[in-house]
């Protein structure tokens, strides 16, 4: 995928999505795979480049080709989803359990876990944040409205006391994508960011930054697909979830070869490969697990509902299916 193609799907709209097409009944028809451009979807990252040099790791383990395409966040990738575009893909927990509660638990599954951490809120040295009650009257950008940072942020304002609403409130999120959160962060414009890697590195490496919540536990990204994908290529979902666990586990057997992969994608999606201190502090906030727990799923839900995105979801049982 070029970088125009990716900068045209991550601002479509569902309406304009939705006419290309349903999804494919054929059993060999390709598998629409979603990620972004993140640290944090190290094995999106890695099966796209392998895709791109000729060795796909997907593709002979599924016998189906594979098209790739890359979103800046979450609730860009459920869009197509809803659209019919797009038939899995790795995203963050919030935005696929928002995209769960508004299908009303018809339109979306999480397979499977991917990683865990890898996301931090870092503060602007000259913004004078020393507690979080010196966040109130600042500027806070997340990658997002609804994302799972996004989500994060909102919640964590509101544990410490801090009122916000999509508008204002006691401090400001400003959705803000990431590669334009470092270029206002040095000018100043923007106090705070909670995001992931490698862009939690950059602001700290290119803006001097410092982290004020790194949080290493929280499920960051998973492995989700529409229904439809489970419902009409069973046996097509059961090889993709066998592969995405040899995936991670490869991943963190090759870590060298992984690296490499990653720079190389990266390098394709942002014009720039990242340098070898960026990758050094950013790959290991990164914790891959191809596990999910209900209990994962239920603290997400209980951040959303104080952050003002969940006020009625659905039971959870149906979002994790059986393969």
């Amino acid at each position: 995928m070029n970088k125009r193609r990716f900068l045209r799907l991550s601002t479509l709209s569902a309406a304009s999505l939705a006419s290309c097409g349903k999804p494919p009944a054929d059993p060999k028809a390709p598998l629409r795979f979603g990620h972004f451009p993140n640290i944090t979807h190290v094995q999106g990252l890695v099966a796209h480049q392998l895709s791109r040099q000729g060795k796909g790791w997907f593709e002979p383990r599924l016998g189906v080709p594979v098209e790739w395409f890359v979103y800046n966040a979450g609730p860009s990738a459920t869009e197509a989803i809803f659209a019919r575009a797009l038939d899995v893909t790795y995203i963050g927990p919030s935005p696929a359990l928002n995209a769960y509660a508004k299908s009303k638990g018809t339109e979306l599954r999480i397979l499977a876990g991917a990683a865990t951490g890898g996301n931090a809120l870092v503060v602007r040295p000259a913004a004078s944040i020393a507690t979080p009650a010196d966040f109130k009257g600042k500027r806070i950008a997340t990658p997002q409205l609804g994302n799972t940072q996004d989500v994060q942020l909102r919640a964590w304002l509101s544990d410490n006391g801090l009122k916000v609403t999509q508008t204002g409130g006691d401090a400001t999120v400003l959705p803000t994508q990431n590669p334009d959160q470092l270029a206002l962060f040095l000018k100043g414009e923007i106090d705070a960011v909670w995001t992931v890697e490698p862009w939690v590195s950059r602001l700290e490496l290119e803006a001097g930054g410092k982290v004020f919540v790194d949080d290493n536990d929280t499920l960051v990204t998973v492995l989700a697909s529409s229904t439809a994908f489970v419902t009409q290529r069973p046996e097509l979902a059961k090889k993709l979830l066998a592969a995405h666990a040899e995936l991670t586990t490869w991943i963190k057997e090759h870590p060298a070869e992984a690296r490499e992969l990653i720079k190389a994608e990266l390098k394709e999606l942002t014009t720039k490969a990242p340098g070898d201190p960026l990758l050094d502090r950013s790959l290991p906030r990164v914790v891959l697990t191809p596990d999910v727990s209900r209990a994962a799923l239920d603290h997400m839900v209980d951040s959303a509902k104080k952050a003002g995105f969940l006020h009625d979801i659905p039971s959870l049982d149906a979002l994790l299916p059986r393969l």
